[in-house]
């Protein structure tokens, strides 16, 4: 005669009583580990917050406030008289303020233009090459590494009407001696071939980046359907391409639209107005004239402007990102 052990039967949820089917409250460890690590990272990360407030932050409101405020110049610095609205009024009914508006969408446009054109040509180029890639990359990045204001004082000397070495070249081509920078139209294009020559390397790059991560099997499939060079690259690469290329272009409008040190350095602005954009107009309305409400809603609008910008931007990318997706 056998005997066996007893066997201990778990009770089911339903016969385990109503409190033993409850979950622990709180969550449970996992949950106070959770909370414990977001402690630890708002800790370490609050000294890097309270910089940027510092330096970021406060600045913007401080400006925001000053362009609102009617500010007396005094010896030992300056004081808020009152709150007002005139200074916006004065700014968008300025003629200087509409033309600096209108040079700097002008140049912002046609610049990130020629820069994604040329810098999705030279990635793709860069692409193709061999041991050489390398090489040839640091030398496009050596325009992107210079300051813009050294950059400027470069092409200063190349433009310069007296020993410019573009001067000459025109001057012989021409047969006169042409004025690069005392011409609105040339001064404009002079500025413009600086910026594209200088930033075109920027896309350069983070195309190239982009033509990197596309993997290679969907040029092959691309390939046995039959896909020419041509309809390869508007088919399969440039949908592969737009989110790269949006980040780009973004930061070129960023760049662009507050572009102060090129026209500084070369034309002060000059001739006239004629390449004074809206970081220069603020400059001189605040440093030059004292004019510090005026001033601020100078920059308080640019900076509105340039967030409606990027945010239309990226609102119009996201539709097109969908509307592919959907596709």
């Amino acid at each position: 005669m056998t005997s066996s052990a007893p066997v201990s039967r778990r009770p089911a949820p339903e016969e385990a009583g109503p409190h033993a089917a409850q979950a622990p409250r709180g969550g449970g460890p996992a949950r106070v580990s959770r909370r414990r690590r977001a402690r630890t990272g708002w800790f370490f990360a609050s000294p890097a917050l309270l910089v940027i407030t510092a330096v970021t932050v406060f600045p913007v409101l401080f400006s925001l406030l000053l362009s609102f405020a009617d500010v007396r110049l005094e010896y030992g610095g300056f004081r808020i008289l009152s709150l007002t609205g005139d200074h916006y009024a004065a700014v968008l009914s300025s003629p200087e303020w509409r033309q600096a508006l209108v040079f700097t969408f002008g140049f912002t446009a046609v610049t990130v233009l020629l820069e994604l054109v040329l810098g999705t040509a030279a990635a793709l180029v860069l692409e193709r090459l061999g041991a050489a890639r390398g090489w040839v990359l640091a030398v496009l990045l050596l325009p992107w590494a210079l300051i813009n204001v050294v950059a400027a004082q470069l092409w200063g000397y190349l433009y310069n009407g007296t020993y410019g070495g573009l001067t000459w070249l025109f001057e012989q081509i021409l047969g006169h001696q042409p004025d690069i920078l005392g011409q609105p139209a040339s001064a404009i294009s002079a500025m413009v071939v600086v910026d594209v020559w200088k930033t075109t390397p920027f896309v350069a790059i983070v195309v190239l980046a982009g033509l990197m991560l596309i993997p290679g099997d969907v040029y092959e499939a691309a390939e046995i359907d039959g896909a020419g060079t041509w309809t390869t690259f508007w088919k399969v690469t440039l949908p592969q391409l737009r989110p790269i290329m949006a980040i780009a272009v973004l930061f070129r409008i960023l760049q662009a639209f507050g572009i102060f040190d090129l026209p500084f350095v070369l034309t002060q602005g000059g001739p006239g107005t004629a390449t004074e954009s809206l970081a220069i107009l603020g400059y001189k309305t605040l440093f030059q004239n004292l004019a510090i409400g005026r001033g601020a809603a100078v920059a308080t609008t640019t900076a509105v402007i340039v967030i409606t910008c990027c945010l239309l931007f990226l609102r119009v990318f996201r539709t097109q990102a969908d509307e592919g997706g959907r596709a």
